[in-house]
């Protein structure tokens, strides 16, 4: 072909401009070659293909390349000639596979059209988190819509986790996520003489297909499963969470310094001379803010001064690009993985006492309603006065003593009880504003010299707490607003209004109790809190509430300020933690950028609060996955003893029964209910008996008996106690006069 003749047919590439601003040597845009494809209407050799868009030797390794990617990300595919065809064309689903612990699993399409049912012999093919095509191929016998995977895009399972079996001399890893439930073998050559029982990592060196299972190698032998601090190193390979600094962070680490450097002070508001403080719990060693408060008039002046962390991390450097990766700090019970070094984390950013820190103030002016009269963001530099904690000021603010007070904290109480007022008014102001405030129950989990928990303990909020989160809430609501003011791009703090079905379920579920929900087919929070405030007093208030709850969805990081439910509020977002939340950093940089008349860019602002809210759930998952292995771990020796406890949650399966004092859940199957068919009421939130009428519904009280405890899955499973199992009464035969 000539080379003019060449030319031609790559002219018409309708991105041309754009893959010649990307490459010295522009190959076709993925558009056009799909374009061309479409032309052809049959499927087409990639020789052939080469042809029709004049792709030199030269060029064949790059397209072929190209090609690749185009059918990882299920634009392209290869059939069983190897010809190539368009996906649009062919009626396959692509998507994630959501395996399921006994065998089965679903595919989440990409386009969101409805999950589809894998059968246990089509998970033999991949894996959980793998990205796959499927063919629908009907429905199965309960009526869902089935697939076949026809083939496998992605392999998201690169090394996984798990305990070593050895059976028959044949050697097997099981994934510690139950979601993967295929062995995984391993040849005696790459065991690193790991034994039996020993919590592995293993590197996958072939995938599962039709044919075969997984084979992999051992390439670390964690320990013994019950090992102290084992947990948590399982869920951090579990959930894929970075838990190491490279030798490049801890390079660059070494070169900041150890305080406050005078130079670094130029251009910022000395700060030094208030009397700013920290006020966190008793275990907290990283220091995000402080707060001062001072008369203004009529109404109030406060200060809340954040760690400039932007200031030592800069865009796109190693240390910006871990804390990204990471996306925020994860608080295990008695081990933190901090989002940055800890010469940043626990030191220079860290707003330690009497200790000059670099910080970005909000300062607010707030009337006497609580309403934000005026704001300021300025970088400053501060010295923090006391690190406080929750419990000192409590009782600080509760004495009538003086002389209860420790001494260097004197000259500070009449600073706290003006912060005290104010906190007042701010609460006054979220009433008015009509936010949620739903009191759950948090807890603490104490250990032992020998690291196992001793006791666990229910966290109790106080007037300290609610201050701190009541000026934190205050500055976030004005860095919102901050943004929106000068129209630059930035992450929110979202939570959408709970879509109509819940809102539908939620209204029936009350409406068998005489509760009404004001607000219509659209309640606002005020339309909740209400509503709330009108069943605190009753004995069902933590069923009531725990269903309410579950009609709102979760929050989340977005560009798209479209306000936040729970709280009421039109704009809000996170500035107040930049040391553990990456969102919080992203924001102090738009702040800044603003101040010096400039735009910061960090990439798709879209993306960016995707990644963000993933990590946080990812942190979630794995806390929540560690704590439950010790509660488990706690009640191994336990079996046998009768506790009494609240129904949680109702199930087709049975009843998750959570125990007073011990704040520990475990399920009480349905087999174990008394003698009869239990049918399951989603609307209601209960299980009914069809022979006795037995009801079993959330928030009911139960006496149960924990009968097993089982580690691997962190599953505790009790019985009823003998008192809750009265058989129930034969049914009599009425006679047809009786029916009359």
């Amino acid at each position: 072909m000539s080379n003019n003749k060449k030319q031609k047919i790559r002219q018409l590439d309708p991105h041309l401009q754009r893959e010649k601003e990307r490459y010295e040597q522009p190959l076709p845009s993925r558009e056009y070659i799909l374009q061309v494809l479409q032309q052809q209407g049959i499927p087409v050799a990639e020789q052939s293909l080469q042809k029709l868009l004049s792709i030199n030797k030269k060029e064949q390794g790059f397209f072929s390349r190209r090609l690749a990617a185009m059918i990882r990300e299920g634009q392209i595919f290869r059939n069983r000639k190897g010809d190539i065809c368009v996906m649009e064309k062919l009626d396959l689903t692509k998507g994630k596979i959501q395996g399921h612990p006994d065998g089965f699993g679903f595919l989440i399409p990409d386009d969101n059209s409805g999950d589809l049912y894998l059968s246990a012999k089509e998970m033999h093919k991949a894996l959980h988190g793998d990205h796959v095509l499927v063919r629908e191929t009907g429905l199965d016998r309960r009526g869902r819509r089935e697939a076949a995977i026809v083939e496998v895009l992605e392999h998201s399972n690169i090394q996984v986790v798990g305990r070593l079996y050895i059976e028959h001399g044949v050697l097997f890893v099981v994934a510690e996520n139950k979601r993967i439930n295929q062995d995984i073998l391993i040849a005696k050559e790459h065991s690193l003489k790991a034994k039996a029982g020993q919590v592995v990592m293993v590197e996958i060196i072939r995938q599962p297909s039709k044919q075969s299972q997984p084979i992999g190698k051992i390439v670390e032998v964690l320990g013994d499963y019950t090992a102290s601090g084992m947990e948590i190193e399982i869920a951090l390979r579990k959930h894929d969470l970075p838990h190491e600094f490279s030798d490049e962070i801890e390079k660059l680490s070494r070169k900041f310094p150890k305080n406050v450097l005078k130079r670094e002070s130029a251009g910022r508001k000395d700060l030094c001379h208030l009397p700013l403080v920290t006020i966190d719990g008793e275990t907290a060693r990283d220091f995000d803010d402080a707060v001062f408060c001072e008369k203004d008039g009529k109404g109030y002046r406060l200060y809340v001064a954040i760690a400039d962390v932007s200031h030592y991390v800069k865009h796109g450097d190693a240390i910006d690009q871990e804390a990204f990766k990471r996306g925020n700090s994860v608080y295990f019970p008695r081990r933190v993985i901090p989002m940055l070094p800890e010469i940043l984390s626990n030191g220079l950013c860290s707003l330690n006492p009497q200790q000059k820190r670099l910080c970005m103030v909000c300062e607010m002016q707030i009337q006497p309603s609580g309403e934000i009269f005026d704001y300021l963001f300025y970088p400053a530099v501060m010295l923090s006065q006391a690190r406080l904690t929750y419990t000192e000021v409590a009782e600080m603010l509760e004495t009538k003593k003086p002389t209860a007070i420790k001494e260097e904290h004197i000259a500070l109480l009449p600073h706290l009880q003006l912060l005290h007022k104010l906190f007042k008014c701010l609460l006054k102001a979220r009433k008015k504003r009509g936010a949620i405030d739903f009191e759950t129950i948090e807890t603490q989990i104490l250990f032992n010299d020998q690291g196992k928990i001793e006791k666990i303990l229910p966290t109790q909020r106080n007037d300290a707490h609610r201050l701190i989160e009541e000026c934190m809430l205050a500055a976030n609501v004005c860095a919102a607003a901050f943004l929106q003011k000068h129209n630059h791009p930035g992450l929110y703090r979202i939570h959408e209004d709970p879509v109509p079905e819940k809102i539908v379920a939620l209204r029936d579920f009350l409406k068998e109790f005489g509760i009404p929900l004001g607000g219509g087919d659209k309640p606002c929070a005020k339309d909740y809190a209400q509503t709330l405030s009108k069943i605190q007093d009753r004995p069902d208030v933590q069923l009531l509430q725990t269903v309410m709850l579950r009609s709102l969805k979760q929050a989340i990081y977005s560009p798209d300020m479209t306000g936040h439910f729970g709280l009421a509020y039109e704009t809000y977002t996170h500035f107040t933690s930049p040391i553990r939340r990456y969102p919080d950093l992203l924001v102090h940089r738009a702040i800044k950028a603003v101040l010096n008349g400039e735009t910061y860019q960090p990439g798709d602002w879209h993306d960016l609060g995707l990644h963000c809210s993933i990590t946080e759930r990812r942190a979630d998952d794995a806390t929540r996955d560690v704590e439950s292995w010790l509660k488990c771990f706690y009640m191994q020796d336990k079996i046998g003893t009768i506790f009494d406890g609240v129904i949680s949650s109702v199930t087709s399966f049975g009843l998750f029964v959570a125990l007073d004092k011990v704040y520990i859940e475990g399920l009480v199957h349905i087999s174990e209910l008394p003698s009869d068919y239990f049918h399951y009421d989603a609307a209601k939130h209960l299980l009914r008996g069809e022979r006795s009428g037995k009801q079993y519904r959330l928030g009911d009280r139960l006496s149960v008996k924990l009968v097993r405890v089982d580690l691997e899955t962190s599953k505790i499973d009790f019985v009823l106690a003998e008192r809750d199992q009265k058989p129930p009464k034969p049914k009599t035969k009425i006679s047809a006069k009786s029916k009359k």
